[in-house]
């Protein structure tokens, strides 16, 4: 079982840059990174929120449940 960041499709779907959604979250790069290759062990709600308001989705959209 795992939880998968779909981070990167929703950067598609936006067509907007890593470094933008950084700025306009108030994240560092490198935290985003580590979210989006899935690496974070944690994430806030706050910071949830705030991705979900740049990239216009919903937290069902950035996280994904795979069961066995």
């Amino acid at each position: 079982m795992e939880i998968i960041v779909n981070l990167d499709v929703q950067l598609a779907k936006n067509k907007m840059k890593l470094n933008e959604l950084a700025e306009r979250v108030g994240i560092s790069v490198q935290n985003l990174s580590v979210l989006k290759t899935g690496k974070a062990r944690a994430v806030r709600f706050s910071t949830l929120a705030k991705l979900c308001q740049a990239l216009d989705c919903t937290p069902g959209d950035l996280l994904e449940f795979r069961g066995e």
